[in-house]
């Protein structure tokens, strides 16, 4: 008899973060923001109702679920503590990049399955100062070790998690051979030659404490080393994954905010009459604003559902992946931002203190922009998708 495959099986096990879960997590997202700390708490709670697995196939003991409904997930967590959804995020992407690897028969990512599966918080250590390539190149120093390792020595950036991993991804660049490889592996907590630097003190998302993180030759053995590919851009089974779920999961934290801004903005105007009794939700510009900031939340979020559902659903999108989901991750930063915005000029006044709830996901939600991909990046994405590259260097004149 065949078995269904468990990473893309359609029977899924429901998982939702249980109400009461919600709040407490709700209730504490101001102090964890005031006192610039990590959200212990958070991650004690979630990892003991089963969220670290809930993408871990049913068979292994997870939930099964998939990138469609993970960012489900992250949409509503966001709307309770958006540095909570944001950084723990960071863990369920490992996880989706698993899926979508073993969707597409490969198996070098079964490590980070059977991480998730056993409780372990996954985090990322990609992003370095001055490397606007990401994935694509790596300034950190990859130095085999003659047995198949590596160690690895550089720089690592928002290092989300920072306080708490379990487990962290590793990449960086070998130039030992012939041409460079990049080589991507995983480091535990135990290893040593990992130093975090406590210096995340930021405007917005502060609970996310994604620190400077030193790798001081932290060696990597070869049996925890995943892939190695050449310098510059490349579809690999990795690469999509990976940036698959980023992009996605990322943007759904975002669609979280500006879906609770519109609440928050419902709650404010039907409470709220002016001085002849007239309910401030029966102003017409109010309901105006309104539509437009609950419209374009709902453009966005049917965007985030349909691509990441694509994902699970294996469906070929050719070259146009990649500028589908750059284009779709910033246009729901620029659009949570705007719906923010337009909340805090609706609700008025009370917004503009720094306990009030709208204040705090006014900060949270600048955070975006700076996520790969940033507006920027995404439009040269875009471009080169339906124009080609660019033909004459910067400066110079076409004969």
């Amino acid at each position: 008899m065949t078995q269904a495959n468990p990473a893309t099986s359609t029977k899924r096990r429901p998982w939702t973060v249980p109400e009461d879960l919600l709040a407490r997590i709700a209730e504490r997202a101001p102090r964890y923001d005031a006192e610039n700390a990590f959200p212990f708490e958070d991650l004690d709670e979630l990892r003991a109702a089963g969220y670290l697995r809930i993408g871990v196939p049913i068979a292994d003991g997870g939930s099964g679920l998939g990138l469609r409904a993970t960012a489900a997930v992250q949409r509503t967590l966001a709307q309770a503590a958006p540095a909570t959804a944001l950084a723990l995020g960071m863990h369920q992407t490992w996880v989706q990049a698993a899926r979508s690897a073993s969707a597409r028969g490969e198996s070098f990512l079964q490590s980070v399955t059977d991480h998730a599966a056993a409780d372990r918080l996954l985090a990322f250590g990609v992003s370095e100062p001055g490397n606007d390539r990401v994935l694509f190149d790596s300034t950190t120093t990859a130095q085999p070790d003659g047995a198949g390792g590596f160690r690895f020595t550089g720089t690592k950036v928002s290092t989300s998690l920072a306080p708490a991993w379990d487990v962290l991804s590793v990449f960086g660049k070998d130039t030992s051979g012939s041409e460079p490889r990049l080589v991507h592996g995983f480091a535990l907590r135990s290893d040593g030659g990992i130093r975090h630097l406590d210096d995340w003190d930021t405007l917005g998302m502060r609970a996310t404490q994604s620190r400077t993180t030193l790798l001081e030759g932290v060696h990597v053995p070869a049996e925890r080393i995943v892939r190695s590919l050449p310098v510059g851009p490349t579809a690999d089974p990795l690469v999509f994954g990976v940036f698959a779920a980023f992009e996605l999961l990322v943007a759904s934290v975002y669609v979280g905010i500006a879906s609770r801004a519109v609440e928050l903005t419902v709650q404010s105007v039907q409470q709220r009459r002016s001085m002849d009794g007239v309910p401030r939700s029966d102003d017409p510009d109010v309901r105006r604003a309104v539509a437009d900031m609950r419209g374009a939340v709902d453009a966005v979020a049917l965007q985030v559902d349909a691509l990441a559902r694509d994902v699970d659903e294996l469906e070929d999108h050719g070259r146009r992946w990649f500028p589908l989901l750059v284009g779709t991750k910033a246009r729901t930063v620029d659009t949570a931002q705007h719906v923010v915005d337009e909340a805090m000029r609706v609700v008025g006044g009370s917004a503009f203190r720094a306990d009030a709830e709208l204040a705090r996901l006014a900060r949270d939600v600048r955070a975006g922009q700076y996520h790969p991909s940033s507006r920027d990046s995404a439009a040269r994405t875009i471009a080169n998708d339906a124009l080609g590259p660019v033909s004459v260097a910067p400066g110079t004149i076409a004969s």
